[in-house]
C-alpha cells in the first residue's frame, strides 16, 4: 500500500516497527552501504587529495627552447577550475614548458576564483604566459588575460564587461565599494605589470567611467583619459549621456538652434582661443589588423552608460591584445614553438565540474527525496534507502572536493539526520528536536552551493559578495524545484508504479496480516473448544495437557486444581484461557 505525500509524517510511525526490527540487521546492512559508497568515497577523497597536493610545487625541469604548453580554460570559473589550472600548471613547469598558452572561452565566473587565478598567473615569473582569447573572455575571463604577459585574440573574438554583479543586477551603493575594489585592485596590478592603460582596466568595471582616446599633435603619443581630463587637455564639454561619434571643440554649438536642450556638464571650463592652444587632440582613426585598413574612432570609446568591451582590432589598437591567431598554426609561427602539448582537466576534475552543476544537483535532490519517500513506505530496509544515500553522499561529497563546501556543511547535514532520527524513534511526538533538525537539514544541504567569503570564521552566514549571492540564489531554485519535481514524483510512485511487475520484484508491497502472523507455538492445540487437563493447579496461571502438548494457560475466575478438566474458552496467540468443567460437559 503507498500513501500520499501529504501523509509521509504518519505512516512514519506506523512503520516505526518494521523498521525497529530491521534494526537488529543493522551490521549486515551497514556492511552493504558501506560497499556500496566505497567506490564514491574513495573517488572524492583521492580527488581532494590530488587537488590539495596540487599546492606543493614539484621539482621543475629546466626550460626546453620552443616547448610550449596549451591549457584550456573553458566554461564557467569555479574553485574547480581554480585547483584544476593550479595542477595543469605545474605539470606544465615540471614538462620544462617555456611557454603556457591559454585557450580561453569563457562568459566569467566566481569573483574570488578569477581573482585567484589571476594572482596564480602574475607569480609565474619564470615562464612566459599568453592568453588567447578563442573566442570570448568576459567578466572574470578579462580579470585571467590580462593577468598573462601577453593576450592573443581569434579573429571573431570579444573580451571585456568585467562589472561584478549581483543575482537581482546591479550592485546597491552600500556595497558597491566592498564589491568592486578587490575587482579594481587586481586589474590595476595587472595594467601596472603589463604596460595596460590603467583607465580602460578602470572601464571594464566600472559602468561611470567615460574614456576618450587622446594624441598628441606634435609626437603622436597616444593616451587614454577619464572625460575630466580630456576637457583640460582637448576642450570641449563631457555629456552624462553622450551619443556623439565626435567632439566639437571649436564653439560651433551657440549658433542658434543647437544645444539649447544639451544637458550641461558638471564643470564647463572656459573654451580656448582656437584649438591650436592644446597640445592634445582627439584620435580620429585607428588601424583595425582584423579589417587590415584604418577605421574612423567613435568618441567617447566608452561611454559612461556602458562597460569596455573589445573586438579583436579594438583591443589590439588599444594595447591589449598583441596579435590575432586564428589556429594553432599561427600560434606556433607567432612564438616560435616546435613542439606544442595540450593539457586537458582530468576525468576527476571534469566529474566534479559536471556533478557540481546546477542541473545534476537537482535530479539527485529529486532521487533523494524519491528514496527516502519509498523507504519509509516499505517494510525493512532496502534498495530505495541505499540509493537516497548514495545519492546524498554525492550531493555532499562533490562540492566539499570541489571547494565550495567546507566541513560545516557535512557536520549540519548530519545533525539534522540524528535529531530527526531521535525526533520519529525516540522522542514523542513532534517538537523542538524535530523542528531544529529539519532546519539544520536544509541549511547545511542549500549552503553546499555557496563558497566561502574571505575572511568568514563563522559556518553559516548572510552572503554579502555579489558572487556567492549568486550562487546562493542558484541553490534556493535547484532546491525549491527539486523539491516540486519530488512531489510530482510522489503521486506517480503512488498511483502506477506499485502496478508495474519490476517494480514490485524490487520494493514488494507491505504484507498482508496473515503473512506476518506469528507462528503457533503449540501445533494446533489448544483450540478454543478444546478440552484436556490441569497438570499444576492454575492460581490462575499453571499447565494443562492437551493430548501430548504441555500448554501454559490462565483460569478464567476461579483456582483450579491439578488433574481437573479444563477446556479452552479464549485464545489470543499464545495467550491460553480456560475454565473447570465436568465430567457433564465433558
Amino acid at each position: 500500500m503507498y500513501c500520499s505525500a501529504g501523509a509521509v509524517t504518519k505512516r512514519v510511525r506506523s512503520h516505526m516497527t518494521d523498521k525497529m526490527y530491521s534494526l537488529m540487521k543493522l551490521p549486515r546492512t551497514i556492511l552493504g552501504y558501506c560497499y556500496a559508497t566505497f567506490p564514491f568515497v574513495v573517488v572524492l577523497v583521492c580527488t581532494h587529495s590530488a587537488w590539495g597536493g596540487a599546492d606543493e610545487r614539484l621539482d621543475i625541469s629546466a626550460k626546453k627552447p620552443g616547448h610550449a604548453t596549451l591549457i584550456s580554460l573553458q566554461g564557467e570559473i569555479t574553485d574547480v577550475m581554480v585547483d584544476s589550472l593550479r595542477r595543469r600548471i605545474n605539470e606544465a613547469q615540471q614538462n620544462g614548458a617555456s611557454t603556457i598558452i591559454f585557450d580561453m572561452d569563457t562568459p566569467g565566473g566566481l569573483v574570488s576564483s578569477s581573482i585567484a587565478i589571476g594572482d596564480m598567473i602574475r607569480n609565474l615569473t619564470d615562464i612566459k604566459t599568453v592568453a588567447w582569447v578563442n573566442p570570448n573572455a568576459h567578466s572574470g575571463g578579462s580579470i585571467v588575460a590580462v593577468a598573462c604577459d601577453e593576450i592573443v585574440m581569434a579573429r571573431s573574438s570579444r573580451m571585456g564587461d568585467s562589472q561584478v554583479v549581483t543575482v537581482g543586477g546591479a550592485i546597491p551603493k552600500d556595497m558597491q565599494a566592498k564589491a568592486y575594489t578587490p575587482v579594481l585592485a587586481d586589474f590595476r596590478a595587472s595594467a601596472r605589470l603589463n604596460g595596460y592603460s590603467q583607465v580602460l582596466s578602470e572601464a571594464f568595471v566600472l559602468p561611470d567611467r567615460e574614456v576618450w582616446w587622446i594624441e598628441h599633435k606634435l609626437t603622436g603619443d597616444r593616451k587614454f583619459v577619464f572625460a575630466e581630463d580630456k576637457i583640460k587637455l582637448v576642450g570641449g564639454e563631457a555629456s552624462p549621456r553622450s551619443t556623439k561619434t565626435d567632439d566639437d571643440s571649436d564653439g560651433d554649438e551657440d549658433d542658434a538652434g543647437k544645444g539649447k536642450d544639451k544637458p550641461k556638464p558638471a564643470t564647463t571650463p572656459k573654451p580656448p582661443s582656437s584649438p591650436d592652444d592644446y597640445g592634445w587632440q582627439l584620435v580620429e582613426t585607428y588601424y583595425d589588423a582584423v579589417m587590415e585598413t584604418d577605421v574612423d574612432t567613435i568618441q567617447p570609446v566608452v561611454r559612461n552608460d556602458q562597460l569596455l568591451e573589445m573586438a579583436a582590432g579594438e583591443a589590439q589598437a588599444y594595447g591589449f591584445s598583441k596579435g590575432v591567431v586564428a589556429n594553432e598554426k599561427e600560434l606556433r609561427a607567432r612564438y616560435g614553438i616546435t613542439d606544442l602539448s595540450r593539457l586537458a582537466p582530468s576525468w576527476s576534475e571534469a566529474l566534479a565540474y559536471w556533478l557540481t552543476s546546477m542541473y545534476v544537483r537537482g535530479f539527485l535532490m529529486v532521487i533523494i527525496m524519491l528514496g527516502a519517500y519509498v523507504e519509509f513506505h516499505t517494510p525493512g530496509v532496502g534498495v530505495p534507502g541505499l540509493v537516497a544515500l548514495i545519492c546524498l553522499g554525492v550531493f555532499v561529497g562533490a562540492p566539499y572536493a570541489a571547494g565550495l563546501a567546507n566541513i560545516w556543511e557535512i557536520i549540519f547535514i548530519g545533525a539534522g539526520i540524528i535529531l530527526m532520527a531521535l525526533e520519529i524513534f525516540v522522542i514523542p511526538g513532534f517538537g523542538v528536536a524535530g523542528i531544529l533538525g529539519v532546519f539544520m537539514l536544509i541549511a547545511g544541504l542549500l549552503f553546499t552551493f555557496v563558497p566561502d567569503e574571505p575572511g568568514r570564521l563563522i559556518p553559516l552566514y548572510i552572503p554579502e559578495l555579489p558572487s556567492t549571492m549568486k550562487w546562493l540564489s542558484r541553490g534556493i531554485i535547484t532546491m525549491v524545484t527539486s523539491m516540486i519535481a519530488s512531489l510530482i514524483g510522489m503521486v506517480i510512485l503512488q498511483k502506477y508504479l506499485p502496478r508495474m511487475p519490476l517494480f514490485n520484484r524490487l520494493i514488494p508491497n507491505n504484507p498482508m496480516p496473515s503473512e506476518v502472523q506469528v507462528q503457533d507455538a503449540y501445533r494446533g492445540a489448544a483450540r478454543v473448544g478444546d478440552i484436556g487437563m490441569a497438570e499444576s493447579p492454575l492460581r490462575p496461571a499453571g499447565k494443562a495437557r492437551f493430548g501430548g502438548m504441555v500448554v501454559d494457560v490462565v483460569a478464567q475466575g476461579e483456582f483450579v486444581e491439578s488433574n481437573t478438566k479444563v477446556q479452552v474458552i479464549e485464545r489470543r496467540g499464545n495467550h491460553v484461557v480456560v475454565q473447570p468443567i465436568d465430567d457433564s460437559q465433558a
